[in-house]
């Protein structure tokens, strides 16, 4: 299991720190930022949001793959998953404002959930 679990964490870790460079990108950051949903541009600019986020992705690929923090890592990248989900929603919910970002919800619904069980399973 030891073999598979690294394999498991680089992985990981090459998804969340491509996605988090992805947030700093300034076409692609536009495009998240607008998938923010309004209730939560309410009180945080959705540009800081997919900042904070970005942040979140890079550090959680770092921190999933040392020994000390790899609990720690894995736990908030699964409250992060859980906790980007209503973006991914709202994207969800309207293919014609977001296109190709609109990703339907079921599918991504269980991608989200797989993500979150390949974590688990990295840090166990």
């Amino acid at each position: 299991m030891d073999v598979t679990q690294w394999i498991i964490r680089i992985a990981l870790a090459a998804v969340f720190l491509f996605m988090g460079v992805n947030h700093f990108l300034p076409a692609t950051a536009r495009g998240m930022a607008a998938m923010v949903p309004p209730a939560l541009k309410a009180h945080v600019s959705g540009k800081t949001l997919v900042r904070f986020t970005g942040v979140c992705e890079i550090a959680g690929a770092v921190g999933i793959l040392v020994p000390a923090t790899r609990f720690a890592a894995g736990i908030a990248l699964v409250l992060f998953l859980i906790a980007v989900f209503p973006a991914n929603a709202y994207a969800a919910e309207h293919p014609e404002k977001f296109g190709r970002a609109a990703f339907p919800f079921w599918p991504r619904y269980f991608a989200q959930l797989g993500l979150i069980l390949l974590v688990l399973l990295a840090i166990v």
